[in-house]
């Protein structure tokens, strides 16, 4: 008679009992250890649904993808120009499919761009590329494609589009609605940039640049918090 595999039936069974007990120990022991440092920052689970089900917590400071109107939800997460310029192109998409397929008007309609990493730079308007357009290029590590220099405005805020390139006008987005989530942990590290290559401190540059956002632009603490904490209150992410 064949005898039952290690990992089949009875014996299967009985190795993974005494795995199950050797990591509840583990997991007790690392979380009594763990406690007093979570105790402070970890928000209270949220009870599970009426089939005992999973769902994540809520906090507050994401109440605002909820405030915004419409009937679909989609975000955008973008870490560099050229994705940041796809955003754009097919934000203005889903606009005029909405509209054109399904009679929806930009108010039916709630659309996040999330920007960070080398994308954030152009989360703040044309006085800041004015004034700091070298730091911000380079942290973007993105040039002009005409001049071959850093912009001395932001490239992608035009009303009206290049017709020699894609649609790149963040303004008309703005005016339909879209919202534009920035990383504040990257904001911090572009502020540390500029007061290194401009001799002023990083708390007034940091002060300077979060109040030249764009329109609609909002910093959030982290670029991936805000993908994350979009997919849990129902945002598609592309």
């Amino acid at each position: 008679m064949m005898k039952p595999h290690l990992y089949g039936g009875v014996a299967r069974r009985s190795f993974l009992s005494r795995m199950g007990g050797g990591v509840a120990a583990l997991g007790a022991a690392w979380g009594v250890s763990q406690a007093t440092a979570h105790a402070q920052t970890s928000a209270p689970a949220a009870p599970p649904t009426a089939d005992g089900r999973w769902q994540p917590a809520r906090h507050t400071a994401d109440d605002w993808f909820d405030q915004l109107p419409g009937k679909h939800r989609l975000a955008f997460d973008t870490s560099t120009p050229d994705r940041l310029e796809d955003a754009i192109q097919f934000a203005g998409n889903y606009y005029t499919a909405n509209k054109n397929g399904y009679g929806l008007e930009s108010g039916d309609l709630a659309v996040v761009i999330v920007m960070r990493h080398r994308s954030a730079p152009f989360a703040y308007n044309d006085a800041m590329w004015a004034k700091y357009g070298g730091t911000l290029g380079k942290r973007a590590e993105f040039t002009d494609p005409k001049t071959k220099e850093a912009p001395k405005v932001n490239y992608f805020t035009p009303s009206i589009a290049d017709p020699s390139a894609r649609a790149r006008g963040m303004a008309g987005l703005i005016k339909l609605g879209v919202q534009f989530a920035v990383c504040d942990l990257s904001t911090h590290a572009i502020a540390g940039l500029i007061a290194r290559d401009h001799g002023i401190s990083a708390d007034a540059a940091y002060k300077e640049i979060t109040t030249n956002l764009i329109g609609n632009g909002r910093l959030v603490p982290a670029g991936i918090v805000a993908v994350n904490r979009a997919q849990e209150r129902g945002y598609s992410i592309t």
